[in-house]
């Protein structure tokens, strides 16, 4: 009687470890059952067949809608990503100089710099007149113009050259100064805050800049604008490699008012970007002044001026617009910039070039 009770036992033994054999390692209806109600339970690494040849684990990833992928399946992709994730920096000696910055605790700042994001405002034109333009009496301005798809509808990035210059810095009024000026020379006037930018621009953020300090308005203020132009466009022409024209000067105001603002401790001059319209309230367009580059210019302007607002709340004042052109023709990404004013200081006016450079490379990388 006992040796029937051993047998019997024996037998329900036998049987289970053949049942759960078939279920765990076979490939019948069991195994598909226990795959489809346990997938936890067969989704391993467990050798099962005689040969103990290890079977490769499978991986459900969601880039595959459902699919499943192999060791083998999961390398290659893996290599892929790399690949295109190492393309997308701008060559191999960007890989050394983003471990260095690794090494120096830069990396973040690197990030920050490559992933600069135009800031998301209201692009309705009344919100637009109202908080980011000031239009002068002279002229006028419709809704077609200042939209999200004029202003935001250009990308205003340019590829540095490596030889020629990329920007051209001048000025149009080269003589004006500011309350500590000691004369109209150049490291007194708004020539000498030029040649801040242009450091900046070029030591600091990586362009080829020409400085360009021709004088224009020596004894003849009111023609500064045809003076200048001849020059200016064969320079242009000469170098075919600029992309960006800046015209720098500083604005005239009461003596009652003052343009500054302290930003990262500093005091610094407000500036302001300044477009031409070609057109007055008066007569309408005018013909003998054209600008094919009216809406660059303005999308120019405005993006400068989201990237000022967002990182260095106060330093801009609203853009001006008025009439006639001052030769902002001459290229789409040309800039008109007052610095601060009569009643500034020559210090706020060159430590309001940081910022400046700053939201220059932000918009034009």
């Amino acid at each position: 009687m006992g040796d029937d009770i051993v047998k019997k036992k024996m037998i329900v033994l036998i049987a289970f470890i053949y049942i759960a054999s078939m279920l765990f390692c076979g490939d019948g209806v069991g195994k598909k059952f226990v795959e489809e109600k346990f997938p936890h339970l067969t989704y391993s690494d467990k050798e099962c067949d005689d040969s103990k040849k290890k079977e490769l684990r499978i991986v459900e990833d969601e880039d595959t809608a459902g699919g499943i992928l192999s060791y083998e399946e999961l390398a290659a992709m893996e290599n892929e990503n790399a690949s295109v994730r190492n393309n997308m920096l701008p060559d191999t000696d960007q890989l050394a100089f983003v471990d260095e910055a690794e090494k120096n605790g830069e990396l973040a700042e690197l990030e920050e710099q490559q992933n600069v994001k135009m800031p998301q405002v209201d692009m309705s034109f009344g919100n637009l007149v109202k908080n980011y333009y000031q239009v002068d009496k002279t002229t006028y301005i419709g809704a077609d113009e200042l939209c999200e798809e004029v202003l935001l509808g250009r990308d205003m990035s340019i590829e540095k050259s490596g030889n020629g210059p990329d920007i051209l810095i001048y000025h149009t009024h080269s003589q004006e100064g500011y309350s500590d000026s000691l004369d109209t020379s150049e490291t007194e006037t708004v020539v000498g805050v030029g040649d801040r930018l242009e450091s900046l621009l070029r030591e600091k953020y990586g362009y080829n800049v020409l400085h360009h300090k021709g004088q224009y308005d020596v004894n003849d203020r009111d023609h500064a604008y045809s003076n200048s132009l001849p020059e200016i466009t064969e320079i242009i022409e000469k170098n075919p490699s600029i992309k960006v024209v800046i015209d720098l000067h500083r604005d005239g105001v009461a003596e009652t008012t003052r343009l500054a603002a302290t930003i990262d401790g500093k005091p610094m001059a407000q500036i302001m970007f300044f477009n031409g319209l070609c057109r007055t309230a008066a007569r309408g367009p005018i013909n003998s002044l054209p600008n094919e580059y009216l809406a660059d210019n303005l999308a120019f302007s405005f993006q400068l001026q989201l990237m000022a607002n967002e990182y260095y709340p106060g330093l801009a004042r609203r853009i001006y617009l008025k009439g006639y052109r001052y030769n902002m023709h001459l290229c789409p990404k040309s800039l008109l910039v007052e610095v601060g004013a009569q009643t500034n200081t020559k210090e706020e006016a060159y430590n309001a070039m940081e910022p400046l450079a700053d939201i220059l490379d932000k918009v034009l990388k």
